[in-house]
């Protein structure tokens, strides 16, 4: 059974850095396209990057040059590295997984989802 679950989320102080983990079994990563999307209160879910299978990544155009995705096939986990967060990047951040296709950042293309992992950016 596929199964997703992300990690390393928490509270940081504007300008600090997390790196968030999305831990895969079930399934071998590097055959999918993975994501990474988040979701603030009263806010749409939305792509923050996704990385496919040949290593492609993309990434939304807010979190360009800050934020870094990246795959570790013997550990079976993607990695989102944050750097120079914001308060507006406070939300719950979520893994999936797109079983096919082209790595865009839309929610609807994505098949399996973890729970999530807050993170939370406040002074």
């Amino acid at each position: 059974q596929l199964h997703l679950v992300e990690s390393g989320g928490g509270l940081v102080q504007p300008g600090g850095s997390l790196r968030l983990s999305c831990a895969a079994s079930g399934f071998t990563l590097n055959t999918y396209t993975i994501g990474w999307f988040r979701q603030a209160p009263g806010k749409e879910r939305e792509g923050v990057s996704c990385i496919s299978s040949s290593g492609a990544t993309n990434y939304a155009e807010s979190v360009k040059g800050r934020f870094t995705i990246s795959r570790d096939n013997a550990k079976n986990t993607v990695f989102l590295q944050m750097n120079s967060l914001k308060p507006e990047d406070t939300a719950v951040y979520y893994c999936a997984v797109r079983r096919s296709g082209l790595p865009f950042l839309d929610a609807i293309l994505y098949d399996y989802w973890g729970q999530g992992t807050q993170v939370t950016v406040s002074s």
